[in-house]
């Protein structure tokens, strides 16, 4: 609890040891008749110690120009209740006012401390060895290529690669995977994990400010500035709500006694209770904390969901693109076939392992792991990278092309097509074709299962569209039952093909693409809904999503495609409760059949109930 809130506790109780006994006098008349100034001056002092504050927000807002709000509500409703003599329950209404306020308020930071719980993954300290000692610095002072020493039971404080040691390392505050995971030398490590048993060094590899752990911190602030429809209805709504219910409260207090006769001491409590009841609290809190909710459920699950307004569009996803490489395969390419045709096949490798030398594409890497040596870079005089095609290099005075169909043909190469399984890299040299080399990627264990559980919730549509071959991409669709698939694609095709899904969309549906690469990020930017691969992906792919897997594992997305639509229901459930118990409650305060205690239920009780259901949200599976 904080401070603030321990004081408003302490005013409440105050508050109540004051008023009981005065209520009590009052109803015996023990001091003086009901309704006179004695009363108010002993009344007073529990209400200015309850609601000075109430007050002093109702004038600085109305001094700023920002008038009808609830502050003003309760200010006027109960100024209105002592114009009446009705001491008493002005006291009680802005005393149960403020334990609904008080329960709102430790809602809402059990709420955010819920999330910050989980993702509490802000390392204080790194340790940098000098001399033989360690000492702890700041992890925004340790620069790329220095090597950190991460203890047992130590977070990792920046991304870097395992230079000494092996270790179990859990990954459960990023990921949601229970299970840890094994790192020794040469294994990549993202900072905000912990170190469970041995003792790491780590080569950082990115600054603090590029790591994982300040991308995920800045992605969970951020998140709540972008609304979803909702919330942005339900602040409209509020800013032309609370004017016109002003005006029927003032109408309500000046017609029924010019018009019908009606006493005006009781057209003004008519008029207090109404305002009362009208106090849009439990729209304004619960909506935005319904959806703050399900942010915190999807990031449990290692889900970065970056606005309320891309959970709201997950509840209507019935298209769902997926990238080839690296989001329904491994991206674990491995040397399958070598068909050399005019010199012998360690000689063709080897011209394709000069020819990928620079490259840092899972195939280039394939093939330099399959030739088995590390390559003389100063035999390459030349190399160009053409994007959707290969790799143009110089290698001894040599020209070699290594690359898809497209390129031979670009270059007019007359080349074998190879039918193989795999992706297939054609090698020329001087504009003469030397063979190929076909590498196989492997489809991952969960990509069948994430299929199919996209399915039950209700997708009809699963793409893929790869830049391989029609032969490869159509065989991984098989295997995984995608409706569509699309292969030979360039980047600027993958947008083509993304334009032409969105065409063919109802409204109100949106489409969603899955992708982990560079060359991902324009389709992601263009789709409705861009999800991408947070443990292999790229930071430009990362930063074009719009929701981020952080273990890469496909199944979450119908994970949090479920966690989306739980939050949807209970932000109606939310706005249905709340809006028809104050249309019941209004109806009857307008004709006199409601006083001032059922107006405290219809504004405190309803905006208690609503937080309690908007909490739900938090535990969504």
């Amino acid at each position: 609890m904080t401070k603030k809130q321990k004081a408003m506790v302490f005013r409440i109780v105050a508050t109540f040891i004051i008023y009981i006994p005065l209520a009590v006098a009052e109803h015996m008349e023990l001091l003086a008749a009901k309704g006179s100034l004695s009363w108010l001056a002993l009344y007073l002092i529990p209400y200015l110690l309850i609601g000075w504050d109430i007050i002093y927000k109702a004038l600085r807002n109305i001094r700023n120009g920002q008038v009808f709000d609830e502050n003003f509500l309760m200010a006027l409703a109960t100024f209105g209740a002592f114009g009446v003599g009705e001491y008493s329950e002005a006291v009680a209404v802005m005393l149960f006012y403020q334990v609904g306020e008080l329960f709102q308020s430790y809602a809402v930071n059990r709420s955010r401390q819920s999330i910050s719980d989980l993702m509490d993954i802000c390392p204080e300290y790194a340790n940098i060895e000098e001399d033989g000692v360690l000492r702890q610095v700041d992890p925004d002072d340790v620069q790329v290529g220095d090597v950190i020493v991460v203890k047992a039971g130590e977070r990792i404080p920046l991304d870097g690669k395992v230079v000494f040691g092996d270790s179990m390392v859990d990954t459960s505050a990023l990921t949601g995977e229970p299970v840890p995971r094994r790192a020794s030398v040469g294994d990549e490590v993202i900072s905000g994990c912990v170190n469970g048993s041995g003792l790491l060094r780590v080569e950082v590899t990115r600054e603090f400010d590029d790591s994982t752990v300040a991308k995920i911190l800045e992605l969970v602030e951020n998140a709540s500035s972008k609304k979803a429809k909702v919330e942005n209805f339900i602040t409209k709504f509020a800013r032309y709500y609370t004017p016109a219910v002003v005006i029927g409260a003032v109408i309500l207090a000046v017609l029924p006694p010019l018009l019908l006769g009606q006493s005006w001491a009781e057209g003004v409590r008519r008029a207090c209770t109404f305002l009362v009841i009208s106090c849009p609290c439990a729209l304004v809190i619960s909506v935005p904390m319904s959806f703050f909710g399900g942010i915190g459920a999807a990031s449990r699950k290692g889900v970065l969901v970056k606005g309320s307004n891309f959970l709201e569009a997950l509840s209507d996803m019935t298209t769902i693109v997926f990238d080839k490489t690296g989001t329904l395969t491994k991206g674990e390419f491995k040397v399958t076939e070598i068909l050399p045709v005019s010199m012998g096949e360690e000689d063709l490798l080897e011209l394709a392992a000069y020819a990928e030398s620079y490259s840092d594409h899972p195939i280039s890497r394939s093939i330099r792991d399959a030739w088995g040596r590390e390559p003389d870079r100063s035999r390459v005089t030349g190399n160009r990278e053409i994007a959707g095609h290969g790799l143009e290099a110089v290698v001894d005075g040599r020209t070699v092309l290594a690359g898809n169909e497209k390129l031979m043909k670009q270059n007019g190469v007359a080349f074998e097509a190879c039918h193989s399984v795999g992706t297939v890299v054609y090698v020329a040299v001087d504009g003469v074709y030397a063979g190929a080399v076909v590498i196989a990627d492997t489809i991952k264990e969960s990509a069948a299962d994430a299929i199919r559980e996209l399915k039950r919730v209700g997708v009809r549509k699963t793409v893929m569209l790869t830049g391989d071959r029609k032969e490869v991409g159509e065989a991984v669709a098989a295997q995984l039952g995608l409706d569509e698939v699309h292969a030979q694609l360039l980047p600027e095709d993958k947008v083509e093909q993304v334009e032409q899904l969105l065409t063919r969309q109802r409204k109100g549906e949106k489409l969603a693409f899955v992708g982990d690469g560079i060359n991902d990020a324009p389709v992601l930017s263009r789709a409705d809904i861009g999800i991408a691969m947070g443990s292999m992906g790229s930071d430009a792919a990362i930063e074009a999503a719009d929701v981020v897997l952080m273990d890469d594992d496909p199944r979450k997305i119908a994970s949090v495609v479920r966690i989306s639509r739980k939050t949807l229901v209970i932000v109606k459930q939310n706005i249905a409760f709340a809006l028809g118990v104050k249309a019941i409650v209004l109806a009857m305060g307008a004709f006199g059949a409601a006083n001032m205690w059922e107006a405290v239920f219809a504004d405190v009780g309803v905006s208690v109930i609503a937080i309690i259901n908007a909490m739900r949200a938090l535990k969504a599976e």
